[in-house]
């Protein structure tokens, strides 16, 4: 059984973890902050006119915000009794991924690029400023999508089988001549005509052509309503529970109900 946190590292864990104390809001507010101006000079960054002005302070201010996430994302490994299994949950690789563009960087210009994946660690915020109700209702969501998976994939399989289909008699009844210039290209036409995108680079020129992509376009309102619909029920089915602002002392994982008292992801005791 894992030992107990030391006073320093439930401290520690109070802070970075937990939003209903004073020094956690305004841990979590800090952060939000700080994620937003990361964000925001990687893209200024991008822009060559404020870049080629303000690179050089860009540049400082990815760094100073990169040293202080890996001192925070080593602190969250520290204050937490299993840290192996919060380095492998969601938001222990997006902490790990929200740091690791700058070092790469290093390696391989440009990668400091992929530094806006930081703005994934704003789902964190949810919590702060009485948020918690969206955590909610995400985690209704997340299980709704969960319980839909098997049927959207059988969806999409039926799908891909009709993209197919049609995508090859229209390569045999177009044929090079009108652009679908092999059955791929033709699937690719199917693929973007019944999704209703239609960018119109490929177009049938005979009549048949013509009465096939219509069809396929009358099937492309109906299908794109089949997995809404789906979620839809799922979600329905979803049992609504309150939302906790704990997060576990072993894994760090969040998303616990009120009235929870082990962690629903590693068992241990909250």
């Amino acid at each position: 059984m894992a030992d107990e946190l030391s006073p320093t590292r439930e401290r520690i864990h109070e802070i970075i973890f937990e939003a209903d104390t004073p020094a956690g809001k305004a841990f979590d507010v800090a952060l939000l902050i700080l994620i937003i101006l990361s964000v925001v000079a990687v893209m200024l960054e991008s822009t060559a006119t404020v870049s080629a002005r303000y690179g050089r302070q860009l540049r400082s201010f990815e760094w100073l915000v990169t040293i202080l996430f890996t001192v925070e994302y080593l602190l969250r490994l520290f204050c937490v009794r299993r840290p192996v299994r919060y380095a492998r949950s969601f938001f222990g690789i997006v902490d790990l991924l929200a740091i690791l563009p700058t070092y790469l960087s290093l390696l391989i210009p440009g990668a400091q690029s992929l530094l806006v994946i930081r703005a994934l660690r704003l789902l964190r915020t949810f919590r702060v400023l009485k948020l918690v109700h969206f955590v909610g209702e995400a985690s209704e969501l997340v299980a709704a999508l969960r319980a839909s998976a098997r049927k959207i994939i059988v969806f999409l399989g039926a799908v891909l089988t009709v993209v197919i289909i049609v995508g090859s008699m229209m390569y045999l009844i177009e044929g090079e001549a009108n652009g679908f210039t092999s059955i791929p290209t033709s699937i690719y036409w199917a693929i973007v005509t019944m999704t209703t995108v239609g960018y119109g680079d490929i177009a049938p020129q005979t009549p048949l052509g013509k009465i096939l992509a219509s069809i396929i376009m009358i099937m492309g309102y109906g299908i794109i309503a089949v997995p809404t619909g789906i979620v839809s029920v799922e979600l329905a089915g979803v049992v609504r529970k309150g939302i906790s602002t704990q997060a576990c002392p072993d894994c760090g994982a969040g998303g616990h109900a009120l009235d929870a008292v082990h962690c629903k992801f590693c068992g241990a005791k909250l």
